[in-house]
């Protein structure tokens, strides 16, 4: 019975020891992020000023599936010139990165659920 619980004993302190070094982990790992989250924008990200960017979640919402930047180029009515597709990539990769769109597959975006 006595080497039962000596062996419980040992194991507890184990885990203790453990857990003790666990918690110290997450302080430190807390106060990191704290200092990172000291250097986030006060306001949240805001699309830049283009007349696209307003226009481009109501090619989203009117569509019925994903939409590639050919589609939403067109929706825009835009001509679909190399220029004028890989502006309105790069337009739709910057509201994936603003948590408006979602890219679903490559270079396929869905409205952000």
């Amino acid at each position: 019975m006595a080497d039962d619980l000596r062996t419980r004993i040992d194991d507890l302190r184990t885990r203790l020891r453990e857990t003790e070094t666990r918690l110290k982990r997450l302080a430190i790992t807390r106060r990191t992020v704290a200092g990172f989250a000291d250097r986030l924008p006060a306001s949240p990200l805001e699309p830049p000023e283009h007349p696209d960017y307003p226009r481009i979640p109501t090619a989203f919402n009117e569509a019925t599936g994903p939409l590639r930047a050919k589609d939403v180029c067109q929706a825009l009515g835009h001509e679909l010139l190399p220029k004028n597709v890989e502006g309105t990539q790069a337009k739709l990769k910057r509201l994936v990165k603003l948590g408006i769109l979602t890219e679903a597959d490559t270079s396929c975006f869905t409205r952000q659920q």
